[in-house]
């Protein structure tokens, strides 16, 4: 919880001074009636007070004042808002690698599952666009608020030969551009959020270098969240020969930490699930404070009114 002006806080101090007094003042007429000699007297002078009840009056009303004080500094809470127009491209590794089994049923499986899952999770206001890339770069579906063509495309990846992760950076980055320069005239030019989503678990076997497509992206100012799918004893059948295909963390890594994204590694469709949806919140949603004056004033006033009321109840005075 934030504060719009905690220099209100201070009040604090009154109604902890509040509390100091009225602690003081029971003491003090505690020690009088020790010192008071004729019991039988005093019990005459100074009719039965309502013993604990005396004090949940006051209590209630130190609570009124503080949660009005706080009302007073304007406390916010932050909150989750949908963002507006942003775009955002899935970039799916199809290179034969992903054909390995050390994700149930395969890694190419898993992560198409995966992939509706984080379509169905981002706001229907966000364009969202899937490329898929081996040895060679496709733009299954551009970008767009219209989700069928996406899981339809992601219905038809095969896997293939090679993997140029370079080259499948450069193609979001320009499909990205592509696509702002569609944006009809007259409309808002402001520059949405966004965001490239790269699922990979193999390095770089072709195609220009991972370090040019980093400094592309950061230039471009797109963060690439990136997603190593796999495990280090993963193999796959390639032609007939069984080759080893472990996850290449270090190249993912790189790319998330160059770009400005988040890096995650997924070992099943389960982990993947979850961090699709994180991710699906990251570029989502933007948190924003959202003020709640209203409640600290209203929960001020039910105790204070409750105060008054106890009060007159118990002892048939205002406090």
């Amino acid at each position: 919880m934030k504060f719009l002006a905690p220099h209100w806080l201070w009040l604090l101090l009154g109604v902890a001074a509040l509390l100091l007094l009225y602690v003081g003042l029971q003491l003090r007429r505690k020690r009088y009636a020790v010192r008071f000699s004729n019991a039988a007297l005093l019990g005459s002078l100074a009719p039965k007070r309502p013993g604990w009840r005396r004090h949940v009056a006051f209590t209630l009303l130190l609570l009124s004042l503080a949660s009005l004080t706080v009302a007073m500094s304007r406390p916010t809470r932050q909150h989750k808002v949908p963002r507006d127009r942003a775009t955002v491209m899935l970039v799916i590794d199809v290179s034969f690698s992903m054909d390995a089994t050390d994700v149930t049923p395969t890694r190419l499986k898993a992560a198409q599952a995966a992939a509706k899952d984080f379509a169905g999770m981002l706001p229907s206001s966000i364009n969202l666009g899937l490329e898929s890339f081996s040895g060679t770069t496709s733009i299954d579906a551009k970008p767009s608020t219209n989700r069928t063509p996406v899981l339809q495309a992601i219905d038809r990846l095969h896997t293939a030969a090679s993997t140029a992760t370079g080259d499948a950076i450069f193609a979001a980055l320009d499909a990205l551009q592509s696509f702002q320069q569609e944006i009809p005239a007259g409309s808002d030019k402001s520059t949405p959020p966004e965001r490239i989503v790269m699922l990979s678990d193999g390095a770089r076997t072709l195609g220009r270098s991972v370090d040019s497509a980093v400094a592309a992206a950061k230039k471009a100012k797109v963060p690439v969240s990136t997603i190593a799918f796999g495990t280090a004893n993963g193999e796959v059948d390639i032609e007939g020969n069984r080759s080893s295909v472990p996850v290449d963390t270090d190249t993912m890594k790189q790319i998330a930490t160059g770009t400005g994204g988040s890096y995650h590694a997924a070992a099943s469709q389960a982990e993947l699930h979850d961090i699709y949806k994180n991710l699906g919140s990251q570029i989502g949603y933007v948190k924003k404070p959202h003020e709640i004056t209203t409640w600290a004033v209203g929960l001020g006033l039910i105790l204070a009114f409750t105060a008054a009321g106890a009060s007159l109840i118990w002892t048939n005075r205002l406090l």
